[in-house]
C-alpha cells in the first residue's frame, strides 16, 4: 500500500482496519489536515467531511488546518454538479499550498487558520 497505492481500486475491511489504513494513506499525501472524505450511497445521498478528528488540544486556538474541510466541500460541490465553484476553491487551495507563503503550522508555515483561510478566500475572489 505505501510503496504502490495505485495497485488498489477498492479496499474492503472492518472499521478499525479502515481507520488505520486511511490514516496511513493520508500520510502519503500530506497528512490528515489535507485529506477530504466523501461517503456516497447508491441512492445518491452523500456525506462529506474532513478525515481528521476534532483535535481538542488545539480547539479555540486558531491553529487547525482547514484544507481537508475545504476539499471535502469541493467534493460535495462536484457531487451536486457545481463544477465551476468546486474548481475555484480547489485551485485556490492548491495554489496557496504551492506558493508556500501563507501556510498553517502542520504544512510548514506560521499562519493561523484564519490567515490561511483568508488567503484562500482572496484567491477564490481573484479567479475570473
Amino acid at each position: 500500500m505505501v510503496q504502490d497505492p495505485s495497485q488498489f481500486d477498492v479496499l474492503v475491511m472492518p472499521n478499525l482496519y479502515g481507520d488505520i489504513l486511511s490514516d496511513l494513506c493520508a500520510g502519503l499525501i500530506g497528512g490528515l489536515g489535507v485529506t477530504p472524505s466523501g461517503n456516497i450511497g447508491a441512492n445518491g445521498i452523500a456525506l462529506f467531511e474532513s478525515v481528521h478528528g476534532t483535535a481538542p488540544d488545539i480547539a479555540g486556538k486558531d491553529l487547525a488546518n482547514p484544507t481537508a474541510l475545504l476539499l471535502s466541500a469541493v467534493m460535495m460541490l462536484r457531487h451536486m454538479g457545481l463544477q465551476e465553484y468546486a474548481t475555484k476553491i480547489e485551485t485556490a487551495c492548491f495554489d496557496t499550498i504551492k506558493d508556500r507563503k501563507v501556510l498553517t503550522k502542520d504544512l510548514g508555515g506560521n499562519a493561523k487558520c484564519s490567515e490561511y483561510t483568508a488567503e484562500i478566500c482572496r484567491r477564490v475572489q481573484d479567479i475570473d
